[in-house]
């Protein structure tokens, strides 16, 4: 290739040259030279042609074809049509990557600002966008702390720091969010601002704070009447028996009290740690039945109560776990209704979904405590439920065996009327009747 690359070279450094001599030995050296001196000239000037042709091929946005050039500027051209291809297949490659790690920093669940040296916003993603308020077409190029200004943050900012935290309570949407805030240092004086809701996290702690105290208090206070009495009648039991016959039975009130606590406890644990509710059929009118009778016994015959079941309507789950949850409902209305008053359980088909309601004429309950009754050890009456020997756990049962078992519960209240708790259950927990010939 290279000898024929000079073999051309020289073909046409020759050619000129002995058609200049042979015009000089035929009309003199000097239209010879002048023969010669125009030929290079007209060869300079097809050249220059040739590279102003390529010239614009290449400072065309739109270039497409090639132009048609000597075959010494075609292999130029082909050359640079196999660098430029190579050079647009990377840039289409580092495009795509950059396109994937965009998309990928776009769906991560936590909020990513990139910040240039001057802590102006270059890029975020979107949940950036929805923690701080942020709009990335309008606010790129902005200085991050013209739009969080918390003094908190302007120091946190300043200092760049990938060990500190901040947390920030924003409101957003009517409800503050508590977003933990960090910042990681690259490349020349820029950042990378992280933002995390820590709002779910930060209400367990406070749950979890809640639950230790509230078994600390039920847990202390039967514990300190058996000590009292105990320390009462250490040494002398017979002295009054009157008093010792008062404090057995309170001792035992108590213990039975914490007894049915722990039973709670434990109840809730296993729903929140085992697995899947294993699938048998719950033949639901005998259980209500069986309820009842339990709610009878609890209520001393101060209550009526009012059954309708529909006789065949069966579904699949786990029975324990449905008759507590049944079982703490028809309960609770035991319990916060006055003697007289009616109880209505209803076990029905609505909209091709089993339904189980139980309505009383209790108390009720105020509307600001509706959202906040399953909680666990929440009560609307602190005092009332010490009195009727709840621990304050059983709705919270309630709720967990609902949701293993994929239904919902509804309660509808109102102060002095009464409440009525409603389960829904979905339409595939609807046990198959057995046919006759089975």
């Amino acid at each position: 290739m290279l000898l024929k690359h000079w073999g051309t070279a020289l073909l046409t450094l020759i050619l000129p040259a002995t058609v200049a001599a042979v015009v000089g030995m035929v009309w003199g050296t000097t239209i010879g030279l002048i023969t010669l001196c125009f030929w290079l000239v007209l060869a300079l000037w097809s050249e220059r042609q040739k590279l102003f042709v390529f010239d614009e091929w290449l400072n065309s946005p739109k270039a497409t074809a090639l132009p048609t050039l000597t075959s010494s500027w075609d292999r130029v051209l082909k050359s640079f049509v196999k660098i430029q291809k190579r050079q647009r297949a990377t840039e289409t490659e580092l495009s795509r990557a950059l396109d994937r790690f965009e998309q990928a920093a776009r769906a991560l669940p936590d909020g990513v600002i990139v910040l240039n040296n001057a802590n102006q916003i270059d890029w975020c993603n979107t949940k950036a966008e929805e923690y701080f308020r942020l709009t990335l077409a309008r606010d790129r190029g902005v200085k991050i702390d013209y739009l969080l200004r918390h003094p908190s943050f302007r120091t946190f900012i300043k200092a760049l720091n990938p060990e500190d935290t901040l947390t920030l309570r924003l409101p957003r949407s009517g409800l503050d969010r508590l977003i933990s805030i960090q910042t990681i240092p690259f490349g020349n004086k820029q950042a990378l601002l992280l933002a995390r809701d820590i709002t779910e996290r930060e209400q367990l702690e406070i749950t979890r704070r809640d639950f230790v105290a509230n078994i600390s208090h039920e847990l202390r206070t039967p514990l300190t009447v058996i000590q009292g009495f105990l320390e009462t009648f250490d040494g002398n039991p017979a002295e009054n028996p009157q008093l010792l016959s008062r404090g057995v039975k309170l001792m035992s009130d108590q213990s039975h009290r914490m007894n049915r606590l722990i039973t709670d406890l434990l109840a809730l644990s296993r729903l929140e740690t085992s697995n899947a509710p294993p699938e048998e059929v719950i033949y639901m009118s005998k259980l209500i039945d069986d309820v009842r009778t339990e709610g009878q016994a609890l209520s001393t015959s101060n209550h009526e109560f009012e059954i309708q079941a529909l006789p065949d309507l069966n579904i699949l789950g786990a029975e324990d776990e449905i008759r507590s949850a049944v079982s703490n409902i028809v309960s609770n209305a035991v319990r916060y209704s006055p003697a007289g008053g009616k109880i209505s359980i209803v076990w029905s088909l609505i909209n091709g979904e089993p339904v189980f309601s139980c309505e009383d004429q209790g108390v009720g309950i105020p509307l600001e405590h509706l959202g906040r009754i399953t909680e666990r050890f929440y009560r609307v009456d602190k005092s009332r439920s010490q009195e009727t020997g709840g621990t304050g756990l059983g709705l919270a049962i309630v709720k967990h065996v609902l949701n293993r078992h994929g239904a919902t519960l509804r309660i509808d209240s109102e102060p002095r009327r009464g409440s009525k708790f409603t389960i829904h259950f979905l339409n595939e927990k609807i046990a198959p009747q057995k046919s006759l010939f089975s």
